[in-house]
């Protein structure tokens, strides 16, 4: 593991894999290089890219520097392409997807940018309620596993993927990120139309065919909303599509060919 020191002297923790041009991958709520799809990922991306995976801050080895915006985040994901090289290719990962989208339109080097079913509906009205607020006061009680399991509830995961969820031996990993959860609650709604609008790099939102209607909309309405956006469809589960589906998708659109 390596370490950069983001704008506002946060330690962000990343590591590198693989040869080739520079690919950040960039997890969704929750997700950090000890848990998740995006080290997996990595391997299988390897053949063709540098491919770099770093830990969002306040999770795995990052540090978390109060008070919390997500304007840090952005400045998080220019530190790690800078270390990359400069330049990259950028991957994310549903709110990480969101984050992704914020980072581009702020100017970031990214040259192009990959998406994995972005949770941002443009056609509807706002949540009610203020989620993060919520996740903040749950933490602050010391409830971290309410926490985690009234953040998966009030994004619309399924009630069958929810239940059982504390017993799940992964648990304990979620309970010790709760607190970023607040995190990704701020971060998607922070992508609006115009922000879409401004994304002129090549952009491929992908969705799972196994998802419900509501993700593959939204991944449908992103895709048309960006000025050089294009969909793809894979075979998978709901919200999340195999890592062989989806390197295969990546090293194609990004120019690696098959892997």
């Amino acid at each position: 593991m390596a370490t950069v020191t983001s704008r506002d002297g946060t330690r962000i923790g990343f590591e590198q894999v693989g040869a080739g041009p520079s690919l950040v991958l960039v997890d969704a709520a929750g997700g950090f290089r000890g848990f998740g799809p995006m080290s997996s990922l990595a391997g299988r991306l390897a053949g063709k890219f540098t491919v770099v995976t770093y830990d969002r801050r306040g999770r795995g080895e990052s540090g978390d520097t109060p008070p919390y915006a997500v304007e840090r985040e952005v400045e998080d994901l220019a530190a790690v392409i800078e270390a990359a090289g400069g330049t990259a290719f950028v991957h994310g990962f549903s709110s990480g997807a969101a984050l992704a989208l914020l980072g581009a339109a702020a100017g970031l080097p990214i040259s192009m940018l990959s998406l994995l079913e972005p949770p941002i509906a443009l056609d509807q009205p706002p949540q009610e309620g203020d989620l993060a607020a919520e996740i903040d006061e749950l933490v602050a009680a010391g409830r971290r596993a309410d926490a985690v399991e009234h953040f998966h509830t009030s994004i619309g995961v399924p009630p069958e993927i929810t239940a059982g969820m504390r017993q799940a031996p992964f648990f304990p990993m979620l309970e010790g990120v709760a607190h970023t959860l607040a995190y990704d609650s701020r971060i998607t709604p922070a992508v609006s139309l115009a922000t879409l609008q401004s994304v002129i790099v090549p952009t491929l939102v992908v969705n799972s065919e196994a998802s419900d209607d509501r993700l593959r909309g939204w991944a449908e309405d992103v895709a048309t909303a960006l000025p050089r956006g294009c969909h793809l469809t894979l075979k998978g589960e709901w919200h999340g599509v195999s890592n062989d589906e989806l390197a295969s998708a990546l090293a194609d659109f990004f120019g690696g060919g098959a892997v």
